[in-house]
């Protein structure tokens, strides 16, 4: 076929993908559904107790997080009505409004306080936790990056050192926070993307060795990050202060069994395990339905994860690379907050205070993770258009 006659066609088949209807993927959303369900009746056993003691209204955080369901889903709703080519061009100032976010949220006066820590911004009548919306904004410049930058970044120590700089930034601004585990997720989910990307092995192990010496001497430079250190290691030699966390978690675990003790029959979430219905829920989840429920849940995460992959690698083969990295990212930032909140409630992990995605009370943690299902759910779409087309040109 011309050159002459290819280009026509081309634009003919792209706009018969547009008017083809919109591609939902039923797996992601099921999935999805399946997760956030679960973790509405996990999140309603485990702060009944605690709820009515605080507020007088046993459910006060089920009617919290179905609304935070509700206005997720409407985020997720506006995100996949938008074209990630939008987002690709708009990736740097999406940037300047992450870097933004993580300063104002230190400033005295507009940053939140909440037991020693300064993560929020109080907007009208919510505290929003930027790091959320930030560690997104920053792997969907770090996608765009992969893409503008493919030949260096596959060629050079320079091509990797640039955005791991600007991932270094971010994470020194969350540790300032403090907020470890967040700096720790974005650090590692950007490292992986770049490495999908195509960086050489030797400059990402090189680099990797940096990161590891840079995160230990951030976590022994702290007092109190070395003392939650040293509670990990042995939270049985202090299960009164230190180490009452994990014990009380490891305690929940082990009552579970095969089958658990039965929902909404956990001891330890009665004013035993601090934080169970957002930090520590699995342990909860552990106790009251067993390995059974332990196994269910894993599987539900490994199948979003895989989607997310899979996904990733529909938009790849329609040449749809910036989609391809967004759908990689967000199976990576999946992944790493569940095995280290899971690594955490099992103790095999220092505690780092990060929510179970879509299962936990997180409030700016949930909106934001169902807002990027949405854009998953858009990658998805586009895919199948793109791929479609082409298959209609190749025809």
């Amino acid at each position: 076929m011309s050159a002459a006659l290819r280009e026509p066609l081309m634009g003919f088949a792209r706009s018969a993908g547009r008017t083809g209807g919109v591609r939902f993927d039923s797996v992601t959303i099921a999935v999805t559904l399946a997760l956030v369900l679960l973790g509405l009746v996990m999140v309603t056993s485990a702060s009944v107790s605690i709820a009515s003691r605080e507020t007088g209204q046993p459910f006060y955080y089920l009617e919290r997080q179905l609304l935070l369901v509700a206005v997720g889903a409407a985020c997720a709703a506006l995100v996949f009505s938008l074209r990630t080519e939008w987002l690709e061009r708009a990736s740097t100032p999406l940037l300047a409004v992450a870097l933004v976010l993580l300063v104002l949220v230190l400033v005295p006066g507009l940053g939140h306080a909440v037991n020693g820590s300064r993560r929020w911004l109080h907007l009208a009548v919510v505290n929003f936790q930027v790091s959320e919306l930030a560690r997104v904004l920053i792997l969907v410049y770090v996608a765009s990056y992969a893409v503008r930058r493919e030949e260096q970044l596959r060629t050079s120590l320079a091509g990797l050192a640039k955005p791991l700089g600007l991932l270094a930034l971010a994470a020194a601004l969350l540790i300032v926070e403090p907020d470890f585990g967040a700096a720790t997720v974005l650090f590692a989910a950007g490292f992986g993307l770049l490495f999908l990307a195509g960086a050489r092995l030797r400059y990402v192990l090189a680099m990797m060795t940096l990161a590891a010496g840079g995160f230990a001497l951030l976590a022994l430079g702290s007092s109190y990050r070395v003392r939650r250190l040293t509670a990990f290691l042995d939270p049985w030699a202090d299960p009164y202060h230190s180490g009452f966390q994990l014990t009380q978690s490891l305690i929940a675990i082990g009552r579970g069994q095969w089958l658990g003790v039965g929902l909404g029959e956990s001891v330890q979430k009665l004013f035993y395990l601090p934080e169970a219905h957002t930090d520590f829920l699995f342990a909860v989840l552990a106790e009251e339905l067993g390995l059974a429920g332990v196994a269910l849940t894993l599987a539900l995460f490994l199948i979003l994860i895989w989607r997310a992959f899979h996904i990733a690698r529909l938009a790849s083969d329609a040449g749809l690379k910036f989609p391809a990295y967004l759908a990689a990212g967000f199976g990576l930032w999946v992944g790493i907050q569940t095995f280290i909140n899971i690594g955490v409630n099992m103790g095999v992990l220092p505690t780092k205070g990060l929510t179970l995605p879509l299962m936990s009370y997180g409030r700016s943690s949930l909106v934001v993770t169902l807002a990027w299902v949405g854009l998953l759910l858009r990658v998805y779409h586009e895919a199948l258009r793109e791929g479609r087309g082409s298959a209609t040109v190749r025809a």
